[in-house]
């Protein structure tokens, strides 16, 4: 198996660790849930009935020791067959009839045990007294029983209450407690299965699209997108960035297809050129000074031509910081310059707030690139070059500047105008001129970066306006 293919196995069983964690973990939050509630339920449920039932034979216990304190009552009285002067029996009580010697006179049902505490009681002289037991098992079933004597040493009564039954009842009800519990836990488990398989679709699918792009390395793949969670907005975000990655693979092989076409000439001129200066010995003088000349000026076109195709394929935007900048002082530090380099009267105006926040570096060559533009194509002009900077014009909002550079040349044909600012593209009536074709699409690349736009127009009574906006976003 490839690198590849390991990753792309590595990523599903990542995701489905990520399915089977979230349907557990979700299963373990149900359960410890459901337990906790189960415990506490079963818990009071039966300290309910425990304490119910053991304050149901404490209250019987009490009416017969208050029955045998108030009336002078023999062992007769007691028994089954005298109706009328039996105890009350309350369901799951049993009544037993002891004599003076602790006889059984009347036996229980069943019988209820007697021992040496309870024939005690039954010749106790005090009416009333009584002696408990708790867990006494009679049979297969477990009773609590009080004795309580009727005094004079009469004999006694045993009152038994059958609590086996009770916690029977409670066994049933903690089985079906924990089987409740179970299913719960079940149905939480698969629930949280269902739920996970859900959520992680989407995400299965983005894994998958970008497991083909790796794969076949094309950057239009359609991005499916759903949903307005978490998982839409990455699949939102993934979808851009291939976006943006293919455009940009798109200007990278356009550029070097330019580039390739636009360097042919200025080296097969060079090669032409060398190959003469074998056969320098046999020129005249004069032709050899114009060889040498075109070596020197087709080679600075040359490096002219290579630093604009560096400054365009990387830019200064990885190395220089946006800050806030001011365009005027700019402008002005690039009109000095010119001005010293071609001899001309450039003009500068400035209204306005010219602060905005950008690259200075790349305003500047800019802004360069323009006046430059302008010298080369009104090279004999008389007039002026006019460079304005000025600032928002309503409804533009703060930190939105605009730079424009104007000149009296021979403008720009209408079919032109929307092309200029393409790579390497010349207009029919300057490609006799020197130059790369790159400066106006370095202006556009320098605008748009700053959230602006470049812009080209026809100037009555001839020349043009070229310049661009730049809007303060980076």
């Amino acid at each position: 198996m490839g690198r590849l293919g390991r990753l792309s196995a590595g990523r599903r069983a990542g995701l489905v660790s990520l399915r089977t964690t979230f349907a557990v973990s979700f299963a373990a939050v149900a359960a410890a849930v459901t337990i906790l509630v189960g415990i506490l339920s079963y818990g009071s449920a039966a300290r309910l009935v425990r304490v119910d039932q053991q304050s149901v034979f404490t209250q019987v216990v009490q009416d017969v020791r208050d029955e045998v304190r108030q009336h002078r009552m023999v062992p007769d009285d007691f028994s089954s067959s005298r109706p009328g002067h039996d105890v009350v029996r309350p369901s799951r009580t049993d009544v037993q009839v002891l004599g003076a010697q602790g006889e059984i006179v009347d036996h229980g049902s069943p019988a209820l045990p007697v021992t040496g505490r309870d024939r005690a009681v039954a010749s106790a002289a005090r009416a009333g007294t009584t002696v408990q037991y708790k867990d006494v098992r009679v049979g297969e079933d477990l009773f609590r029983i009080a004795t309580v004597a009727l005094g004079d040493g009469r004999g006694a009564v045993q009152v038994a209450q059958e609590f086996s039954d009770t916690e029977d009842l409670l066994r049933v009800l903690q089985r079906r407690t924990v089987a409740l519990m179970a299913a719960v836990v079940v149905a939480s488990g698969l629930f949280g299965w269902w739920l996970a398989r859900r959520i992680t679709r989407r995400l299965v699918v983005l894994t998958s699209t970008a497991e083909d792009v790796a794969r076949t390395g094309r950057l239009g793949t359609e991005v499916p997108v759903a949903g307005l969670d978490e998982v839409g907005r990455l699949g939102r975000a993934f979808d851009r960035m291939l976006g943006r990655l293919a455009q940009s693979e798109e200007d990278q092989r356009r550029l070097v297809q330019d580039a390739g076409h636009e360097l042919r000439t200025p080296l097969t001129s060079l090669r032409t050129n060398i190959s003469l200066l074998r056969r320098m010995d046999e020129l005249p003088p004069a032709t050899r000074d114009e060889l040498v000349a075109d070596l020197t000026q087709e080679a600075r076109e040359l490096t002219d031509l290579v630093n604009e195709l560096v400054d365009l394929a990387a830019g200064q935007s990885a190395s220089e910081p946006p800050q806030a900048v001011d365009l005027a002082e700019i402008a002005e530090d690039v009109v000095g310059l010119a001005r010293r380099r071609t001899g001309r009267e450039i003009v500068l105006r400035v209204s306005g707030d010219t602060t905005t926040d950008g690259r200075p570096g790349l305003l500047q060559r800019a802004i360069s690139n323009l006046v430059e533009n302008a010298a080369k194509f009104d090279r004999e002009g008389a007039a002026p070059i006019e460079v304005e900077v000025s600032g928002p014009v309503p409804p533009a909002g703060p930190g939105t500047v605009r730079v424009e550079v104007r000149d009296r040349g021979p403008g720009i044909a209408d079919g032109d105008l929307i092309r200029i600012f393409d790579r390497f593209y010349r207009a029919a009536d300057a490609r006799s001129r020197p130059g790369s074709g790159l400066g106006l699409s370095i202006v556009r690349e320098v605008a748009m970066a700053h959230g602006g736009a470049p812009f080209a127009l026809r100037r009555e009574g001839g020349g043009s306006a070229i310049g661009f906006t730049v809007g303060g976003v980076i």
